[in-house]
């Protein structure tokens, strides 16, 4: 075993890690150049080589944040442009061990590498296998559509990272067939579109997605968002006029612009009534299709997929909002009519929970649009396209926060991580307790099981049976949960959202 070893050839040239408990560990590797100057809103390219060791012990810095939980403060620094690197946990750099790459989530406009949520050393030295993390552009860098520059930037970082880790990683102790990327929230809906990209085509052979958001654009939806976001700066959507901006000045411009989404409801439908300013384009090129539809033709045949969500997706947004326990008729009745599906979907959903009120009919349709019925959905796409997915749902209920948060979005990252007293995940645990630890064992073991072996350790999801494993204090495998929900949604399809026009 040669985890001393600190010093590893790349590509690019020799970087010197540090030592840790049972583990090599190297942060802050770029893996494309910094996208400033010239390469301002341009497709990543690769980082140039350098002479000499690179200590590589220090996060890289994050790209430009939206002021969403005080995410912008963490990336002021102007001087700070190389947001493209990547970090690697590796119990043995002489090894062929199992590789996961994790795509952190935050609504493509948040997110660093950095967050301590998302240190690899736990799931890297328990589970046996080389974890990689990385930052990627989001907000308007990574996801605005702009004249002049490709769409889906965000997506592209990721692909280039995948790409180096095609590359170096068995220099790390990582096997570069046996690539496994996972992600939560914002993260799984970018590995549910790069199972549909081109471009990342043979880059991983499985793929665990982890409450996948339904919401991609089309690329009119898009072009007027942008617009909207350009005009808070008096300028246009273009490279000509935005590169002219600071990247801070145009995280601004996004917030500004996201801080007035409910007025653009008539022409940016669910997108402005979820507040939702940039998700992944339907662009034809980058993106040629949804997550949906590529794989129910087949686009994910060859990769075995692992996708789940959590059961009260929503009452976490409700807390961040404000809303939580104060959900009143009208705001209840407003939310089935705009998000259940087809004419009849809000009459649907009070048959179908007769004795629900209005918060948890709020809840209900909120969790299920967002997340639950995508993440299902993706399931049954890759399964109809000839794939074998497996599916599962966490429903314990954390004791975090007075356990007035449930099972609910995000729960499933510091599970999945190990990580159960540090980052902000943490608080929904609210510490460490024999039940926490034994419910993290598990989803570690499933996880990288499935990372290594392509069987998390329950049977693969098919239409008949619907089978899903349960994640809880007393796990189960049983019929897909939610099936009044299931049976609402069967008929929808998760296109991209449009332009309204008229």
């Amino acid at each position: 075993m040669t985890v001393a070893a600190s010093e590893v050839h790349t590509t690019a040239g020799t970087v010197r890690g540090s030592r840790e408990p049972g583990l090599a560990v190297f942060r802050g590797i770029p893996f494309a150049e910094p996208p400033v100057g010239v390469l301002r809103l341009a497709a990543p390219r690769p980082a140039r080589g350098w002479t000499g060791v690179r200590d590589a012990v220090s996060y890289g810095p994050p790209p430009p944040q939206a002021g969403a939980l005080g995410m912008d403060a963490l990336s002021q620094d102007p001087a700070a442009d190389n947001w493209l690197t990547l970090n690697v946990w590796s119990p043995d750099t002489g090894a062929d061990l199992p590789v996961m790459v994790w795509i952190q989530g935050g609504g493509y406009v948040i997110g660093m590498s950095s967050l301590p949520e998302y240190d690899g050393a736990r799931l890297a030295r328990d589970g046996g296998v080389v974890v990689v993390t990385f930052n990627y552009r989001v907000g308007a860098e990574g996801f605005a559509q702009i004249e002049g520059a490709p769409a889906n930037r965000g997506l592209l970082d990721q692909v280039a990272a995948l790409e180096w880790v095609r590359d170096n990683i068995r220099s790390f102790g990582g096997d570069p067939d046996r690539v496994t990327v996972f992600g939560e929230s914002a993260g799984g809906g970018s590995v549910a579109a790069l199972l549909a990209m081109p471009r990342a085509a043979g880059l991983f052979r499985r793929a665990i997605a982890q409450s996948v958001p339904g919401a991609f654009f089309t690329a009119e939806l898009a072009d007027d968002i942008a617009a909207a976001c350009a005009t808070e700066l008096g300028l246009r959507p273009t490279v000509a006029d935005l590169s002219t901006v600071t990247p801070a000045q145009l995280s601004a411009a996004g917030d500004a612009m996201t801080a007035k989404m409910g007025q653009g409801a008539r022409r940016w439908g669910r997108a402005a009534s979820r507040s939702i300013p940039f998700s992944p384009v339907v662009d034809g090129d980058v993106l040629p299709r949804t997550p949906w539809r590529a794989l129910a033709d087949g686009a994910g045949r060859d990769i075995e997929l692992l996708v789940g969500h959590t059961r009260d997706e929503q009452r976490l947004f409700s807390l961040i909002e404000g809303i939580l326990g104060q959900v009143t008729p009208e705001q209840s009745a407003t939310a089935l009519d705009t998000f259940a599906p087809g004419p009849d979907g809000a009459r649907q959903y009070r048959d179908g929970f007769p004795d629900a009120g209005p918060e948890e009919l709020y809840e209900l349709v909120h969790s299920d649009w967002l997340f639950r019925m995508p993440s299902l959905h993706l399931a049954e796409a890759q399964v109809a396209g000839g794939g074998r997915a497996h599916l599962y749902e966490l429903t314990w209920p954390a004791p975090g926060m007075g356990g007035a948060l449930g099972a609910c979005h995000g729960l499933d990252v510091p599970l999945v991580f190990g990580n159960l007293s540090s980052g902000q995940t943490a608080m929904l645990i609210g510490g460490p307790s024999p039940e926490a630890e034994e419910l993290s064992a598990r989803m570690r073991g499933a996880w990288t099981a499935f990372a290594a072996q392509g069987d998390p350790g329950w049977p693969a999801y098919d239409a008949g049976q619907r089978l899903t494993q349960l994640f809880d204090a007393q796990p189960a495998v049983t019929a897909y949960p939610e099936e009044v929900s299931r049976l609402i949604w069967q008929d929808h399809t998760f296109a991209e959202l449009p332009l309204i026009r008229g």
